[in-house]
């Protein structure tokens, strides 16, 4: 594997006086899957939401596929952003008022996907997931582990070649944790996705081919 999906050098995070990253720097190759392990307040969804470019880094570089984007004006960071990277969060943040099915759908209808392609591809996706039964079924309707698929599904809806996830089953009990977390992974191998997942727990972070920790600021091996 010697593509690099994601690449981040020289990354630093400061939020006024707080510093959080301070030289940190990540390579994620293709098909390769690392967990960020860390208890809560530790840098690592500072780390994530940078990566995802949804905050810009006090100094340094995130590079997706190859292309910095320092320098992109918004419109691009937010196309990269929907083309080439999902999110998973540890709370779903489903729409209540859809459906299963139409959440999963609205991130292609955004990209210019035909309401019957998005249609189809969403159904696919939710029974690849298990929750061919659950289509229709609101957020309110749906477990704790159903909803958190679902936002599994909606985040690769838009077939990205980055997954990023910011503790996706820490809102979870142990079993359903489990269970939700092999279909992440299971998903993530059948698509041959990169993928970053933070987590507090090693037992989770153990099944990923990498696992890094922050320590003085920094990115180092677990």
């Amino acid at each position: 594997m010697s593509e690099r999906v994601l690449e981040i050098a020289g990354l630093v995070r400061r939020y006024g006086d707080l510093t959080v990253l301070d030289g940190a720097d990540l390579t994620v190759a293709a098909g390769e899957t690392v967990a960020l392990l860390g208890p809560s307040g530790s840098g690592k969804s500072s780390l994530l939401h940078v990566a995802g470019l949804l905050e810009k880094p006090t100094a340094g570089e995130v590079l997706i596929e190859g292309q910095p984007t320092s320098a992109l004006p918004d419109r691009a960071l937010t196309a990269l952003r929907r083309d080439r990277i999902g999110f998973v969060y540890q709370f779903h943040h489903l729409l209540p008022e859809f459906d299963a099915l139409r959440n999963v759908e609205i991130p292609m209808m955004a990209a210019g996907v035909r309401h019957d392609e998005a249609g189809r591809r969403a159904k696919a996706l939710l029974e690849s997931m298990g929750l061919g039964e659950r289509l229709s079924h609101q957020p309110a309707q749906l477990s704790g582990g159903e909803k958190q698929r679902v936002a599994i599904a909606r985040a690769l809806a838009n077939e990205p070649a980055l997954l990023l996830a910011d503790e996706p089953t820490g809102n979870l009990d142990q079993d359903t944790s489990g269970r939700v977390f092999e279909a992440l992974r299971g998903m993530i191998a059948a698509r041959g996705l990169s993928a970053l997942v933070a987590t507090h727990d090693r037992n989770l972070a153990s099944r990923m081919d990498r696992i890094l920790t922050i320590k003085g600021r920094k990115l180092v091996p677990a």
